[in-house]
């Protein structure tokens, strides 16, 4: 009774408040709905790609960094620690395509650095590109375009999102370096032509001329500057994160009779290429630096309110590495010197494009292993694996089993083609040829496992080596059995370091968010090079590259 009493002034109550809570709660989502922001919109981005870059650089030489470098990347911004390569062969062109693209292989195509075309039956190189004539040199090296990258790039999203209005340069000692990060649309790329020329030029793709501030910058003497000795930037003696000087790990210079600091560039000059000896030494990265540095100033980077994009590859580090390997006083010198060339970079972005007014990136293309001379010494299982010697054994056995030696077209990057004419006329089993010879090649010393194309096209794999070949398998472009080899083992020199596995020491490279619209803070949570581009397309609020298969990383983004 005293319920059906109190029921009507509790409905009268509620239907009168009912209209007020409605607008204040409509006025409460339209105030959230302002302050949320769809896009940030930073004047530049900058992708910084260290080549040959392990993790554990980052770690093994922090004490050495200064606070401007690394140190301020790493502190101020995102640390992505537990970042990975989720395709294989980890090689220079694919790795900085994937960064771009925000894919793998499988999509954008760029396979290797080079790769046996099954159309053309010829060897073709990831930028080359004989249709363009080159800029700034007589030389062929300037015939290249990003032609062969089937996807477009962050780069290219940009372009398209402001009509073409934002600026995109690439920047790089190496061709593809610059060619493949700049994408189809780059307003211009440019590289470093070594021998006796030393400066920087680029294709006709991008333009018919070397722009002014360019050419000014080749007319000086800034990359002549650098012909001077190479000695350690502090007492090598506090250099404890790297091995002995004097090691049978090293290889050298023509002309140098053991691999020791300090490395005498003007007297080793003429031997070693002249200017192209300044790549294999920190002094390249100093170079690449100081060109970054006139393209903000010559291309007006970072000026307006439409974001540009400046893209810069740092190659040295894989030059010193392959050549001495990842524990040389060598690789920790160039890391050293290079944390201030970034503290430089990083100086400039603050006054010319303004603290916190722009965001920056920097990942690897891929790491290295070991060597394995070294491991082996230390009772590590190691080795190395003669091409030749497993091409010559596996062309008797096909033959033997087979009846012809015709079968076999080319052996790179790990993968066996086959001739699909011969195995057609011979009335065999594509699936069974591929399947014996992976067989075969099992039974082979420094083999690790080996699939087939036949189980990349059948299969959708999640995780484990089986996951990362996919992710670098191209139906189009890859071949028909596909090798990998035993852990720390290599088809190089007994000297220096490579790259191009399935395993951690190449796949796991650093990954550092800075700047605007960036969260500061670190995650250990997996994350893979394919996420880069969306991270950055999220950021900008522009759409994904057209291949995109990673994911943004969201704890990134503030």
């Amino acid at each position: 009774m005293i319920k059906i009493k109190f029921l009507p002034f509790v409905l009268f109550l509620l239907m009168g408040s009912t209209p007020t809570a409605i607008k204040a709660q409509k006025r409460n989502d339209s105030d959230n709905q302002k302050s949320v922001s769809l896009q940030v919109k930073p004047k530049l981005v900058v992708g910084l790609v260290v080549d040959q870059m392990r993790y554990d650089y980052l770690t093994r030489f922090w004490d050495h960094f200064g606070d401007g470098g690394f140190k301020r990347l790493a502190n101020e911004g995102f640390n992505c620690k537990n970042n990975h390569f989720n395709y294989a062969p980890t090689y220079t062109g694919p790795g900085h395509a994937s960064v771009y693209t925000g894919t793998t292989p499988s999509v954008h195509g760029v396979i290797g650095n080079d790769w046996y075309d099954k159309e053309s039956g010829t060897s073709v190189y990831c930028a080359g590109d004989m249709t363009y004539a080159s800029v700034g040199t007589t030389s062929d090296a300037g015939k290249m375009s990003p032609h062969r990258m089937n996807t477009t790039t962050i780069t290219d999203e940009l372009r398209l999102h402001t009509q073409m209005r934002g600026k995109v340069i690439a920047i790089s000692l190496k061709d593809r370096g610059a060619v493949l990060p700049g994408g189809h649309t780059a307003n211009g790329a440019y590289w470093l032509q070594g021998g006796d020329e030393g400066n920087w030029i680029s294709s006709t793709y991008y333009m018919d001329k070397l722009p002014k501030w360019v050419t000014d910058f080749n007319a000086s003497n800034i990359v002549e500057a650098y012909k001077k000795p190479w000695n350690t930037l502090k007492d090598i003696s506090s250099y404890m994160e790297s091995g002995a000087d004097d090691n049978v790990y090293e290889g050298t210079f023509k002309g140098e009779s053991a691999s020791t600091f300090p490395h005498d560039l003007p007297t080793l000059w003429d031997a070693n290429g002249k200017f192209t000896l300044l790549k294999s030494t920190p002094f390249g990265n100093s170079i690449t630096t100081d060109f970054a540095l006139s393209a903000l100033d010559g291309e007006d980077l970072g000026k307006d309110d439409i974001t540009d994009f400046l893209a810069v590859s740092f190659s040295s580090t894989d030059y010193v590495g392959h050549m001495y390997g990842v524990d040389s006083k060598e690789v920790q010198d160039t890391y050293m010197r290079l944390d201030m060339d970034l503290e430089r970079l990083l100086k400039a972005l603050d006054k010319k494009v303004g603290k916190g007014e722009y965001t920056v990136f920097l990942t690897s293309d891929h790491g290295a292993n070991e060597v394995p001379a070294y491991l082996k010494d230390q009772k590590i299982p190691a080795g190395y694996v003669q091409v030749g010697v497993m091409q010559g054994k596996l062309n008797e056995f096909v033959e033997y089993t087979f009846g012809t030696n015709d079968l076999i077209k080319n052996i790179s990057n790990n993968q066996i083609f086959l001739d699909h004419g011969v195995i057609k006329g011979l009335d065999l089993n594509l699936e069974k040829v591929q399947q014996t010879i992976a067989h075969e090649l099992l039974g082979y010393e420094g083999v690790e496992r080996t699939y087939t194309a036949y189980q990349m096209w059948q299969n959708e794999y999640r995780q484990g080596i089986p996951y990362i070949l996919q992710n670098g398998y191209n139906q189009k472009r890859s071949g028909d059995v596909l090798l990998v080899l035993k852990p720390a083992t290599v088809q190089y020199s007994i000297t220096g370091s490579t790259h191009g596995s399935t395993y951690p020491y190449d796949t796991h490279v650093p990954l550092l968010f800075y700047g605007k619209g960036i969260k500061k803070g670190s995650t250990s949570a997996k994350t893979e090079i394919p996420d880069i581009a969306p991270t950055i397309a999220s950021l900008l609020g522009i759409s994904y590259p057209n291949g995109a298969t990673g994911q943004p990383i969201v704890e990134v983004l503030d």
